[in-house]
Order: structure tokens, then sequence, then C-alpha cells
């Protein structure tokens, strides 16, 4: 029963992962339509790499997958929530403030002391940050760090 509800659930992040790739289709191509690397190149990443993994999930369901009614059940809805959150915040808060707060959270959830935890989040927000933005040229939303915006 349990090898039943992997496949189910496999082929619905199948479906998702279609969907999700045809939604990034609908991007607008970038100013020239030359740029490899451009809006939609990361949604397309995601959704072959959700794909795959949800084919594997179908094709070789794990045989003992009883879910963990213990903390490590109410640990992965707390992760899920953060994210859900992040989400919801990354527009609002910018993608340093929120990301600072989910990777920080989600550290200290996995055991690291709370100040070192928000650390690695604000690290982790800043250097993705200037990555994408410098290196990438791909903008991420600044958010109540607006005021750092230059031009």
């Amino acid at each position: 029963m349990n090898t039943i509800n992997d496949r189910i659930f496999g082929v619905l992040m199948i479906v998702l992962a279609v969907a999700y790739g045809w939604g990034a289709t609908q991007f607008p191509e970038p100013f020239g339509g030359t740029e490899v690397v451009g809006p939609k190149t990361f949604p397309y990443l995601l959704a072959v790499v959700l794909g795959l993994s949800s084919l594997y999930m179908v094709v070789r369901p794990d045989p003992d997958n009883a879910w963990p009614w213990s903390r490590t059940g109410v640990e992965l809805i707390i992760a899920l929530l953060v994210l859900v959150l992040y989400a919801a915040l990354l527009q609002p808060l910018g993608f340093i403030i929120s990301t600072t707060l989910a990777v920080g959270t989600l550290c200290w959830r996995m055991g690291a002391r709370p100040l070192n935890a928000f650390i690695t989040g604000a690290l982790a927000g800043v250097v993705v940050f200037f990555l994408f933005n410098f290196a990438l040229d791909l903008s991420l939303p600044l958010g109540l760090l607006s005021f750092l915006e230059v031009g």
C-alpha cells in the first residue's frame, strides 16, 4: 500500500513539473532575446529536476515509507510552513531579509545555535543576491532594502 502512495505522489509531482515548466515558457523574452541565461533558465532547471525525481519515485517507490508522526513529522511541517512564508514574504521584505529569515529558521530547526543559524542565513542571502544581480545579471527583489538600489 505504501508503494502506491509513492507512485500517486510521483505522478502528481510530474504533473506539477510539467505545469511549472510550461508556466516558464510564458515568461517574456529578455530584451534582445540572445541571452543564454535568462528568466526561464532557473524554472526550466527546477522543472527538469522535479520531473526526474518524481519519475524515479514512480518507477522505484520506497517499500517502507511510513509517515514520520514523531518529531520528524512536526519538523517537516514546520519546514513547509517556513517555505510557504518565504514565498509570501519575498516581494514585500525582499530577497536578502526573506532568505535570512528562512535559512536562519531552517538551520536553527536542524540544530544550529540561533545566532549562528541567522548569520548563516544572512550570509547566504547576501552572497546569492550579489551572485544573481551582478554575476548572472538577474535582479532579485530588494523589498525593505530598496534604498540600496543603485541607479
